[in-house]
């Protein structure tokens, strides 16, 4: 009998020493349910067996900020970007100066391609933690890759929504494989390698708009199509307008061109033509931008417009400044006439706000003084096209522009309200009401 109890007591310890075994086992794969085994999972590059251990882990020790940060990190290095977001911001709500932390995040944006958060970030992270060597290249890169994106706005004059300086530069990526071993060893230096990545370098845009007015004036129709090539030397957009005005139609042939000039330098050019009354015959603009690294943008240029009877010059120089997720714009345009008092000054101001990455946004854009638009109207069978420079008019927009679920179709829609002198009245204005669609996909 005394043997039996034994037998049974053993048993009994057996089972007791398995079932502890057993609560720090991942019974599925065979791994101890501890962060020190993650962490060697994940420098070995099992990176799902280790985020599914932190996971765990997480759940049961939420306070313990080594877990969710490294937990954070393999969520990221598997693609699973706005979970690992989602865990970087619980802790940098409370742990502000976690320089790892920060750089993790950053990165998190940077494989998703959300370069404009990317940058935002590390501005933030860089309020609290001055003059990181680390962050200042992780701002940089950011920088980099979200001015690899152009965007002209429709209309010759062109507010351009540049975020920071194009380079010549290599823009450099970083290596998720390198992450993880510098996860797992912080004494290893991160390999910058260039940038493999394919990006979408051609994009057509589809754009249709209509404007009417409170009197005098029927309803204005106008669309056009455009190709966006990127090159090496920069993107070219050849564009075709269509325009019914007035009963009248009108086509016009329109290009444009952000050619690269240096490190912090590019240039915008332009060039229009027509045979139809309702543009002008000719329209050249041309303009030189310097983007500096503290993101604020400078430049200066003019307009040639050519009309049947005489030709209208401009000048004009912007004012752009990006931070955080929003960019600032100042343009101002002054047309010298034949005498000193007829000589006229206009300006927009752009504000955009950038949300997800740079291409999801919304912003505002103010004007007063003549339209550089040149809308033209016409008196009985006279064209009011030239003399429209000289009305007074002040304007406001609303733009809005999201992406679909894979980033290849965008669509922007844009509205605003105009109130312009009548050329016939001075003195007296009019009102007009726009709406407009863009429809845009990248391959």
């Amino acid at each position: 009998m005394n043997r039996i109890r034994i037998h049974i007591i053993l048993c009994l310890l057996l089972s007791s020493i398995s079932g502890v075994y057993g609560q720090t086992t991942d019974t599925s794969e065979g791994y101890a349910m501890n962060y020190d085994n993650a962490y060697e999972l994940a420098f070995e590059g099992k990176t799902a067996k280790a985020s599914s251990i932190l996971g765990a882990l997480s759940k049961e020790q939420p306070e313990d900020t080594k877990v969710t940060a490294l937990w954070a990190s393999t969520l990221s290095w598997k693609g699973n970007y706005e979970e690992a977001r989602k865990q970087f911001n619980t802790i940098l709500s409370t742990e502000k100066n976690h320089r790892d932390i920060w750089i993790s995040a950053i990165k998190n944006e940077l494989y998703a391609k959300n370069y404009a958060t990317a940058l935002g970030l590390a501005n933030k992270a860089l309020l609290y933690i001055k003059k990181d060597a680390e962050l200042e290249r992780l701002k940089n890169l950011s920088i980099e890759r979200t001015a690899e994106i152009n965007y002209p706005d429709k209309g010759w004059y062109n507010v351009e929504s540049k975020i920071s300086a194009l380079s010549k530069k290599k823009p450099y990526k970083i290596d998720k494989k390198d992450d993880k071993v510098a996860e797992a060893n912080k004494n290893k230096v991160i390999r910058k390698t260039p940038v493999t990545e394919e990006i979408e370098k051609n994009r057509v845009a589809v754009n249709s708009s209509v404007t009417v007015f409170d009197q005098r004036f029927d309803p204005i129709t106008s669309s056009s199509i455009s190709f966006k090539r990127q090159t090496q030397f920069g993107s070219i957009i050849p564009r075709l307008n269509f325009s019914n005005r007035q009963g009248r139609s009108g086509l016009q042939y329109d290009i444009d061109m952000y050619p690269k000039i240096a490190k912090g330098f590019y240039a915008y050019v332009n060039y229009g033509y027509s045979s139809s009354e309702l543009y002008p015959n000719h329209k050249v603009g041309g303009d030189i931008y310097y983007n500096h690294k503290s993101g604020i943008e400078f430049s200066g240029g003019g307009r040639f417009i050519n009309f049947a009877t005489r030709n209208v010059k401009s000048i004009t120089n912007s004012l752009g400044y990006y931070r955080g997720n929003y960019y600032f714009s100042l343009r101002s345009y002054i047309t010298p006439g034949e005498e000193a008092e007829l000589t006229k000054a206009s300006g927009n101001i752009l504000v955009r706000k950038y949300l997800k990455d740079a291409e999801n946004y919304m912003g505002l854009n103010f004007g007063i003084g003549f339209s550089p638009e040149l809308r033209q109207f016409s008196s009985g069978d006279q064209l009011l096209a030239e003399t429209l420079l000289y009305i007074e008019s002040q304007r406001l927009s609303f733009e809005y522009q999201f992406t679909s679920k894979n980033n290849l179709s965008a669509y922007r829609t844009n509205v605003g309200v105009l109130r312009q002198e009548q050329s016939f009245a001075p003195g007296t204005y009019f009102y007009s009401f726009s709406a407009g669609l863009t429809y845009q996909f990248n391959f």
